[in-house]
């Protein structure tokens, strides 16, 4: 399931490079032009997945709660567990877990760290 997702996201990535008319690159070149536009929502990490927070696309309401819980942009988050489902996932911010919905956790752009 996990080299499915790799390969989809590393075909995802080179078609919209090739539709934002950035030539392809090298594999042994630096690919961070890619990574500058390339965010993964937070319900899309499998379990022990972590990410650094990019943004939050939420409502103000909801955007005090999540930064009251610690969820800000730039801070490294970890998904610990995810129910089944479409349930909610259990995620790991410095010292503190938290269980989050998913509809909430699809709101939160990550950048993947390998």
């Amino acid at each position: 399931m996990f080299q499915l997702y790799f390969i989809l996201h590393v075909f995802s990535k080179k078609m919209l490079a090739c539709l934002r008319g950035i030539p392809p690159c090298d594999k042994n070149k630096n690919v961070s032009h890619l990574d500058n536009f390339m965010h993964t929502p937070l319900d899309h990490l499998f379990p022990n997945q972590s990410g650094t927070i990019e943004t939050i696309e939420a409502g103000p309401e909801l955007g005090r709660r999540m930064a009251a819980l610690g969820l800000r942009p730039g801070r490294r988050i970890e998904v610990l567990r995810a129910a089944p489902l479409k349930g909610p996932l259990q995620i790991r911010i410095g010292h503190t877990e938290l269980m989050i919905r998913r509809i909430d956790a699809a709101k939160i752009s990550v950048n993947q760290v390998a």
